[in-house]
């Protein structure tokens, strides 16, 4: 029996989540909703399916949804869901507020219904290949750069573009933060364009993350440091690279580098978190980034962005807590 599935918000994104619903086998395509009635109508014209203006018209309808409207509407449109018994895929960030966040997993728990987080680059290739290598690495690296796109400004570039790899990180590190050092600044919005961060965690792992709205060109790299070996991930080429000490001696007491290259054929990222969402659903079992995941990044994101939003001395983070 096939899943009937809704899309909320057909911008950009949303538009692609319908497109990878409308693949998949085993789901139905039931709806699309959006405020703007003409991207609407189009979106479902070309899958052949209801439009509607407001989502609530499809509450008790849908067995489950993906949410790609604004960040400031995740938490009522998900709650209204939830509510009603379907299950949500959320494009990140989660929500605006821990709270919120939190209120959605309750809910999501009440109800026995899951919350799948859209934290796109966990279905990298070159990630999941590096996973399987990683064995508690005691620093990390990341650059994520992109060119100035108008859509994603509704939130600063934490929000927009580190909090992918504050989510990588923190699923890799498996610790709790204890400490966050942070600086931003506008360049072409209002608010934080580009932004670097320290982070330590209490199992002695340190992460230098950077990201940046307004470069020049794109780049998205993730480097791990660990006592053994050293891994570049290449998100934007989908290479992974990989540096181990050898058996034999370069130098006397200098161990030899034995380094392998590894590049991955294009996949369909969003195809593959679809994917997942519905198996997830299928089997009953935890999506591989869940509400918890997606609460943890933005509770870590939260904590970056208030340091130099209000011009703060370096502190112990306080919300980057596991959730009650």
């Amino acid at each position: 029996m096939s899943l009937s599935v809704a899309v909320i918000g057909v911008g950009y994104l949303g538009t692609f989540h319908a497109e990878k619903y409308a693949r998949i086998p085993d789901c139905e395509l039931v709806a699309v909703a959006d405020p703007d009635h003409e991207a609407a109508q189009s979106c479902a014209s070309r899958f052949g399916v209801r439009a509607v203006s407001d989502h609530r018209e499809l509450l008790g309808q849908v067995e489950a949804v993906s949410i790609a409207a604004p960040t400031r509407l995740h938490y009522p449109i998900a709650r209204d869901f939830l509510a009603h018994g379907a299950h949500v895929l959320i494009e990140k960030p989660i929500t605006t507020t821990v709270a919120e966040a939190d209120e959605l997993i309750e809910l999501a728990a009440a109800q026995r219904r899951l919350i799948q987080v859209g934290h796109l680059e966990r279905f990298n290739p070159a990630l999941r290949a590096a996973d399987a290598i990683l064995d508690r690495p005691r620093f990390i690296e990341t650059h994520r750069l992109a060119p100035f796109n108008p859509r994603g400004t509704d939130v600063d570039v934490v929000l927009d573009l580190m909090i992918h790899d504050i989510d990588i990180i923190l699923d890799i590190v498996d610790s709790s933060v204890a400490r966050v050092d942070a600086s931003g600044t506008p360049v072409l919005t209002e608010a934080t364009d580009i932004a670097n961060a320290r982070i330590q965690f209490t199992n002695g792992c340190v992460a230098n993350v950077t990201a940046s709205r307004v470069s020049s060109r794109t780049e998205r790299r993730m480097r791990f440091f660990q006592h053994d070996s050293y891994l570049a991930v290449d998100f934007h080429n989908r290479r992974l690279s990989v540096h181990r000490k050898g058996d034999t001696e370069m130098y006397p007491g200098i161990p030899e580098v034995i380094s392998e290259q590894h590049e991955f054929e294009r996949s369909d990222a969003i195809l593959e978190e679809i994917r997942s969402f519905v198996e997830a659903i299928r089997d009953n079992t935890t999506p591989l980034v869940s509400g918890a995941d997606g609460r943890r990044a933005l509770a870590t994101a939260i904590d970056i962005t208030a340091m130099f939003d209000a011009g703060l001395e370096p502190a112990p983070a306080a919300g980057s807590g596991d959730p009650p």
